[in-house]
């Protein structure tokens, strides 16, 4: 049995990928580890309307009773964003334990949705923020599987640059050594997720939505298995600038360390107290980013 033959399609997405129309995958730890109840169910919703305005069709993936499901119900969605850590964080390593044990549910991480995009046939896929190398990797090799999975699945993938808890320049660095292309739409800066710029400058940018259909068209003919990451910073409205929030991350990073909390669950607690810290700015952010990546998503998928 083949990876696609775990592959149960909504009756939506389904009727999307027969007829050729534009399909955009989106990830689920967003919605079981990334925000709070019930911020994360009104925003995985609203998100998905904003690509269906766009003329698109998403497909939010997740993994439950040994399927890979692309394209999820109204319940199976709230019972993601009720559950929390009750659904598994499954990335590249974790997903044929999920899919070999039908009582397990899992939320998909950027890798592992990237690579049950590619099986399902779906070439552009929304999130918030990348994973990437962490802060203080040079010691604890904490790198994301996000990043080896942009040599492997050929999947276009649209964030707000990498999450700010990350060392971005380390992060930038691995993708350049892995010849995966960063596109700046709009932007000539690598965006940091919760900022607009990172001072990192990026050394291609566009700025309309045919010359980026146009730049992926021409990495597939260069790397048919490879993925393109396209960044897209945060809206200005809701943006909160590097000098304001980097002092908040470095002093929930420390928390962090002296609890010693490392692995897959320090993502979650980090963006979760530096929520608490800016009283919910961050989040706000967080839920801005995502839907101005859905948007922008929606129409490179219809472009293409």
């Amino acid at each position: 049995m083949s990876l696609k033959d775990r592959i149960v399609f909504s009756a939506e997405v389904a009727s999307a990928i027969k007829s050729g129309q534009p399909v955009v995958a989106l990830e689920s730890t967003i919605v079981a580890h990334g925000m709070p109840y019930p911020q994360n169910l009104h925003t995985a919703l609203a998100v998905e309307q904003i690509i269906r305005n766009e003329g698109a069709t998403p497909a939010t993936i997740a993994i439950n009773n040994g399927k890979i499901h692309a394209g999820l119900s109204s319940e199976m969605l709230d019972f993601l964003a009720q559950s929390g850590r009750a659904a598994g964080k499954v990335s590249r390593r974790d997903m044929a334990a999920y899919l070999a044990n039908p009582s397990r549910t899992g939320a998909t991480t950027v890798a592992s949705t990237m690579i049950a995009a590619a099986h399902a046939g779906i070439s552009v896929f929304v999130t918030g923020g990348i994973g990437g190398v962490h802060r203080g990797a040079e010691s604890t090799w904490d790198v994301s599987a996000d990043l080896i999975e942009f040599t492997r699945s050929p999947v276009t993938v649209i964030s707000a640059g990498a999450k700010a808890i990350l060392d971005l320049p380390k992060t930038l660095e691995y993708l350049e050594t892995f010849g995966v292309p960063v596109i700046g739409f709009k932007t000539r800066e690598f965006p940091a997720f919760y900022s607009r710029g990172s001072g990192l400058p990026l050394e291609w940018s566009v700025s309309e939505v045919s010359e980026l259909a146009e730049g992926i068209r021409a990495h597939r003919f260069i790397d048919p298995h490879g993925g393109v990451l396209v960044v897209n910073p945060v809206p200005a409205e809701e943006e909160i600038t590097r000098d304001e929030i980097e002092p908040v991350i470095e002093r929930c990073v420390k928390e962090a360390a002296d609890l010693g909390i490392s692995g897959k669950v320090l993502t979650p607690f980090l963006l979760k107290r530096i929520a608490e810290v800016t009283l919910g700015r961050s989040l706000n952010a967080n839920i801005a980013l995502v839907k101005n990546n859905a948007q922008l998503g929606a129409r490179l998928a219809c472009a293409l």
